[in-house]
């Protein structure tokens, strides 16, 4: 992805230097893996009990390829924030940007203290995403998604559930929380990770129309990424077998799909996932 020498989000919190040990997560790995498949890539960690962890103290000071990493980061919001701040405008609305934090192991956040076990995550009670970028070492080791891209998409992806903050539908959402049974609520939530799959793509189709940045082999690191954190291919990492009444992001095939119908279309018109039959 070309991004060198372009402008830089002004709405980036660096938070790497402090760290927080003593971590208890409460019920050991059989915990870590549903906070995992919850919240990787898009869970609210408002829906989930805060993580508790003990004083502070001061962390290593990045190397140059970390800082490298978080100033990709930061052009990357940047291109997010004009984006949709043009979107909107066709719309007759105003976007409101959000702000984004680097954190290391633990963060403190609106949604509660939260471990980067449950991976990036947007918290609509502040308006913020929150990444630490170890979790792009994990996408490249584990999951076998490296490329600058696939790390660009996941901050899109996150910024697209801001959009839907904006935009009311998270919060439409939420209050079907105890209204419906848990699985049709996790279907709720699927068709909502999908969608911001989708604003991702768009996200995509505008910054390559306006500046033209990507490379050869960047769609498929992107969509390579879409396919690693499907629900069904992470259970199956993680347990050996697949629950589809437990989903809360979508299958690998689905958040594949929707994240190419954005990109191929840019039209936020088309990305309306709770009223198809078929995603």
């Amino acid at each position: 992805m070309k991004w060198i020498g372009r402008r830089t989000s002004t709405n980036v919190e660096d938070r790497r230097g402090t760290r927080r040990g003593g971590l208890v997560l409460g019920g050991g790995l059989g915990s870590v893996i549903l906070v995992v498949l919850f919240l990787v890539l898009g869970g609210d960690p408002a829906q989930l009990p805060s993580q508790g962890g003990v004083a502070s103290q001061q962390g290593a000071a990045p190397t140059a390829a970390e800082q490298e990493l978080a100033d990709f980061v930061g052009v990357v919001l940047a291109d997010t924030e004009e984006v949709w701040t043009q979107l909107f405008q066709e719309t007759g609305r105003t976007y409101q940007e959000p702000r984004l934090v680097l954190f290391t192991d633990v963060v403190d956040s609106a949604c509660g203290t939260q471990s980067s076990a449950v991976g990036p995550f947007y918290c609509s009670s502040d308006q913020t995403i929150y990444i630490d970028l170890s979790f792009y070492d994990e996408l490249r080791r584990r999951h076998d998604a490296p490329g600058d891209f696939a790390q660009a998409y996941v901050v899109a992806h996150e910024v697209g559930h801001h959009v839907q903050y904006l935009l009311g539908i998270s919060q439409q959402v939420s209050d079907l929380r105890g209204q419906v049974s848990e699985t049709e609520y996790n279907q709720y939530l699927v068709r909502l990770e999908l969608q911001a799959d989708f604003l991702a793509g768009v996200w995509a189709y505008h910054a390559q129309q306006n500046w033209q940045v990507l490379e050869p082999g960047d769609i498929d690191e992107a969509l390579r990424a879409a396919s690693a954190i499907g629900d069904d291919r992470l259970q199956k990492e993680a347990t050996g077998r697949v629950v589809p009444d437990s989903f809360t992001h979508g299958t690998s095939q689905q958040r594949v799909r929707w994240f190419r119908k954005g990109l191929d279309t840019g039209d936020m018109s088309q990305g309306d996932t709770f009223s198809t039959d078929e995603l």
